[in-house]
């Protein structure tokens, strides 16, 4: 999916899979990949079960080929208890002093806005584009398993990201930061960071809250995320 070839503030991750990605409030954008751990990913239905077009062509870039279902469940077992996700960082507690049982989850892959049972849970989303030459650049230096079919790009996974980014587009009452995945990964985690600390500066007075962000990507790159309050 072009999601996963465009540069990504939080991890990467293996072809047709999500990743959720518990963080603390204050990691360090410059070295926040090292206080980030997995706590599960959602992958792709069988192949077998994976519908083919009449050009031979799998919809892996489909709603039907992914376990939505499982994705809403183990994320809202992680809002119910997100205190409990086992996340590791190096920052000492006293570090989080100031916003204290504050819990960030970033959820890292595509679709996720176009699903309305997660939709509803997202309190900031962010979407990386990328123009059609860099995003079909980067695909074609990804050795993918099952490998892509010639044509693949163009004939099933660009097309669909320019189906769903429509469909975010016309949808007036969904708040989405686009990002520039052109830009480089150092800018991106920036910007996200310091968009992230200002929606938990305004949450502040609220105890217990949980963000949740969503960050797709590139096309087709989304970053979710929620800590403890719902709105």
């Amino acid at each position: 999916m072009p999601g996963r070839d465009a540069p990504c503030p939080a991890v990467v991750v293996p072809r047709r899979k999500h990743a959720s990605v518990p963080v603390p409030a204050s990691f360090d954008p410059k070295k926040g990949r090292a206080e980030y751990e997995s706590i599960g990913y959602w992958p792709w239905r069988p192949e077998s079960e994976v519908e083919t077009d009449e050009r031979g062509f799998k919809l892996y870039d489909a709603l039907d080929a992914l376990y939505m279902d499982e994705m809403v469940t183990k994320i809202h077992n992680w809002i119910k208890s997100p205190a409990s996700s086992g996340v590791v960082t190096e920052e000492p507690q006293s570090a989080c002093d100031n916003q204290k049982n504050v819990y960030i989850l970033i959820v890292e892959g595509f679709l996720l806005y176009n699903y309305e049972p997660l939709n509803e849970l997202w309190n900031r989303r962010y979407f990386l584009t990328l123009p059609y030459e860099e995003c079909k650049r980067r695909r074609s230096t990804r050795v993918y398993e099952p490998a892509d079919t010639p044509g693949y790009f163009d004939g099933h996974v660009w097309p669909m990201y320019l189906k769903y980014k429509n469909e975010l587009e016309e949808n007036a009452s969904m708040q989405v930061v686009y990002l520039d995945g052109t830009k480089s990964q150092e800018e991106l985690l920036s910007y996200v960071y310091s968009d992230i600390m200002q929606e938990l500066n305004k949450l502040r007075e609220e105890s217990g809250a949980t963000l949740l962000l969503c960050k797709t990507g590139g096309p087709r790159f989304s970053v979710l995320g929620r800590c403890g309050f719902y709105i």
